[in-house]
């Protein structure tokens, strides 16, 4: 799967562990699409937690080594299988996963996993849509249905709070091992708390749902299907056409700095924009 002759810069992962593991190899061979994928010239790549996570071997899905991590990336299309439609060589493009990586210069992704990207919306801000956004909206409507006029609770590390009037309807939970009894006393009757992040175990009453016939529901992006996918995507570039979806961006990085971007993420503790990689 590779084209002849032609080499990249690239972060491989030989070994799982620290962050020294991610080495830049400016000899890895340029990858081929296949038939239903697209070759894409990577102008920046989102850095995600559950990167560190899968670097350092912890994760529960485990790539088999040595490989490239990074799956967000945004740039232009180099190349196309015989059985792509929707995208040709030039089109500007952002991915919600990647086959052969995102920390590289090149990157190979399935036609069904490449979106258009806006001309509102530059590189940087293009590889910062898929983790946070696909996961936003599918915590919002797919698993929350929330409605309008409804109110929603955005919970990460912050301590107390309060909640006036009838109470939450929803929380999009970051924090869940610190934070998922308080949500529970902070909803609303019917109200749903989202867990989206979770670094560990906590103790609840499970009373304190009873009352308000609340629930608890997880997500997970791996789980979506394609059809999920496809309803976000097609959400979400409404919203960048229109003008309200227009990401932050936050510490930038080239490849070389791919280990001290891992150590950056992790340590921060509410870092503004998202992190990203440019090419």
């Amino acid at each position: 799967m590779a084209s002849v002759g032609r080499v990249m810069r690239a972060i491989r992962v030989l070994e799982f562990g620290k962050p020294d593991v991610l080495k830049l190899f400016t000899d890895v061979p340029l990858p081929s699409p296949g038939d239903d994928q697209v070759l894409i010239r990577v102008h920046a790549c989102g850095v995600n937690p559950v990167e560190t996570y899968i670097r350092a071997g912890v994760y529960a899905r485990k790539p088999n080594l040595p490989y490239t991590p990074g799956s967000d990336v945004a740039g232009v299309v180099d190349g196309v299988g015989q059985n792509v439609t929707l995208f040709k060589k030039g089109d500007r493009v952002f991915t919600t996963g990647t086959i052969t990586g995102g920390y590289a210069e090149y990157t190979v992704a399935a036609e069904d996993t490449v979106f258009p990207l806006p001309e509102k919306l530059n590189y940087k801000q293009g590889a910062a849509i898929s983790a946070p956004y696909f996961t936003a909206y599918r915590a919002l409507f797919t698993k929350a249905r929330g409605r309008a006029g409804e109110v929603v609770l955005i919970h990460g590390a912050s301590g107390g709070e309060a909640a006036g009037g009838e109470g939450i309807n929803i929380v999009l939970e970051m924090l869940s091992n610190v934070n998922l009894s308080n949500d529970l006393k902070l909803l609303s009757t019917g109200g749903r708390v989202i867990i989206i992040g979770c670094r560990g175990s906590i103790e609840i009453n499970p009373r304190d749902t009873m009352a308000k016939e609340s629930s608890i529901i997880g997500v997970s992006l791996f789980s979506s299907t394609k059809e999920d996918w496809k309803e976000a995507g097609a959400a979400l570039i409404g919203g960048m056409e229109a003008g309200w979806l227009n990401p932050l961006i936050g510490p930038e990085y080239p490849l070389e700095k791919a280990p001290q971007a891992h150590e950056d993420i992790i340590q921060s503790s509410g870092a503004t924009g998202k992190m990203v990689f440019v090419l």
